[in-house]
């Protein structure tokens, strides 16, 4: 005969069970995240994806996205501005949330914004949807809804997805889709010197950069996951710098980094992540930003 479970035990097993749930919860992204691994392959026409995993000289995930911005079927979108009369400009949403939204292939985050608090998974700001503003120009389908800052660079594409980096931040007349960084990395296929206190600050961290070749037709989008510990723990700016000029690039842009930079595709199954976005200290937690770059594209 077997005994069977006193009530005692019955509540002292369910108490475990509730102890235990958050940490379980907390831990299963840990499992989502892209291998440690090297990857090349299209994601679609004129679309190249490469993910390289670095120890040296820390680990490191690195995505690497090529595009032919002269490709058949290729459009460039950049989130639509929506000013009101509170003087925010957009709906904070995610990378998965812009890219299914405009029925997109592609999309990675765009400009610096404000305000942005994290200071807890349950106390943060923005969520989906609340109310931001872009720092640096914005531009959608040829609309302006943030205005240039000298000290924020633009990249400016014009109505044939011709590319260009605008260093004082002002996209030209007839420019049809824009996001903003801040700082010019490389110019004129040479690095940018930074200054000593500049390589003092300067740590690994998450980054996304925007690359451009002489031509303005081939566009690299650099994207490297950081803050985790013993998987991806970032890169300099000096760093991602000598990636951007080994593919060749001729004017290359930092956007934002940190928490916001994340990486989203069309996948038969919906939008998916292919880089493992932190937010609020949680990996795979995307976070809601002010605007994003996407694509459109012809599937292989």
């Amino acid at each position: 005969m077997t005994d069977r479970p006193t009530l005692k035990q019955i509540w002292h097993i369910l108490g475990l069970g509730i102890l235990l749930a958050p940490i379980l919860l907390y831990n299963i992204p840990y499992f989502l995240r892209p291998e440690q691994t090297n990857e090349a392959r299209s994601l679609f026409q004129g679309i190249g994806y490469r993910r390289e995993f670095r120890t040296n000289p820390r680990p490191t995930l690195i995505h690497i996205v090529s595009i032919d911005l002269k490709a058949p079927g290729i459009g460039i979108f950049v989130t639509p501005g929506n000013p009101t009369a509170d003087l925010t400009e957009t709906n904070a949403r995610t990378a998965t949330e812009f890219l299914k939204e405009f029925k997109l292939q592609l999309a990675v985050n765009g400009n610096f914004f404000y305000p942005c608090i994290e200071k807890a998974p349950w106390d943060y700001y923005p969520r989906s949807g609340d109310r931001v503003n872009n720092v640096g120009h914005a531009i959608a389908k040829s609309q302006a809804y943030s205005q240039p800052d000298p000290g924020f660079p633009a990249l400016c594409f014009d109505a044939k997805n011709r590319a260009q980096i605008i260093e004082n931040g002002t996209c030209p007349a007839g420019t049809a889709y824009a996001v903003a960084g801040d700082t010019l990395l490389v110019k004129n296929g040479k690095p940018v010197a930074q200054s000593q206190e500049e390589r003092k600050q300067d740590k690994p961290y998450p980054r996304a950069v925007a690359a451009i070749d002489k031509t303005g037709d081939k566009l690299w989008l650099i994207l490297v996951d950081g803050k985790q510990r013993l998987y991806s723990e970032g890169l300099k700016l000096s760093e991602i710098t000598d990636i951007s000029m080994q593919l060749g690039a001729d004017t290359v842009l930092n956007l934002d980094g940190g928490g916001s930079v994340s990486f989203a595709v069309a996948s038969p199954s919906g939008a998916k992540l292919l880089n493992a976005p932190i937010q609020n200290k949680i990996p795979m937690q995307e976070r809601p930003v002010s605007n994003h770059l996407g694509f459109y594209a012809r599937d292989n």
